[in-house]
């Protein structure tokens, strides 16, 4: 697969992100790869290697863009570490959905200009905080969303107004969400209210929960990370996406 740096303007800066290609001419379906809150680092190079091996571009926005520059995390600390947990917090918190949304269209726009990549049917995947913003764009980019899958994601579920799982109706793509066992961003309770709100909009889902997983476990550079879990995902992913 190639490489490529990508940056496109966006009305308050320059937003920069990552695009990979499988070899070839194409054109190639193009999945949106959301990163988690350890940001991009060689690890998602990792996780865009199984989709651009079956087949489909993958680009990979930047959401800490407008924070700036930052030095990288070390994922076997960063959660343990008090310094280093509020540093990636405040970068995490920084990050506002409908910025990401925006974000998300101009890249699409962007990389639409080439004629390897085809972006009328997007496919969608995220993983802690990039399962939530993966699930969002599943309400925002309405029948050109066809499949989206949100990965141990936290807050889809709240009790605020802009709660994900309000806007529901909204969505017209295929979901298969993977929920961590134990997670207290997406609990039993939350995951009730989820499937409560899909089933009344006749969302077709399916939501897995991954026993004795733990919330990130599908990032092979956490701690946490869980092979046979994070093998199922993958399984999972990949047939949807397909």
């Amino acid at each position: 697969m190639t490489e490529t740096r990508l940056e496109v303007e966006a009305p308050d800066g320059r937003a920069d992100g990552r695009l990979f290609v499988p070899a070839g001419r194409g054109p190639w379906p193009l999945v949106v790869q959301y990163m988690d809150a350890g940001g991009l680092r060689p690890a998602m190079n990792t996780m865009a290697e199984p989709l651009v091996a079956a087949g489909y571009a993958v680009v990979q926005p930047n959401l800490y863009w407008r924070s700036g520059p930052f030095a990288p995390f070390d994922a076997r600390t960063v959660f343990v570490d008090p310094t280093e947990r509020a540093r990636v917090m405040k970068l995490l918190h920084a990050v506002r959905a409908d910025q990401a949304m925006a974000d998300t269209r101009l890249f699409v726009d962007a990389v639409g200009k080439d004629r390897r990549i085809a972006t009328d049917a997007l496919r969608f995947v995220g993983y802690c905080m990039g399962g939530r913003l993966a699930f969002v764009a599943a309400t925002t980019f309405g029948d050109r969303a066809v499949a989206v899958a949100p990965i141990h994601a936290g807050g889809l579920v709240t009790d605020g107004a802009d709660s994900p799982h309000l806007a529901a109706a909204k969505i017209r793509a295929r979901l298969y969400l993977g929920v961590a066992d134990a997670d207290g961003s997406c609990t039993p309770e939350h995951q009730r209210s989820l499937r409560e709100a899909l089933d009344a909009a006749g969302v077709g889902y399916t939501m897995e929960l991954h026993p004795g997983a733990r919330h990130g476990f599908a990032m092979p550079d956490f701690p946490v990370y869980e092979p046979a879990a994070a093998g199922r995902v993958w399984e999972r992913v990949l047939a949807l996406f397909a």
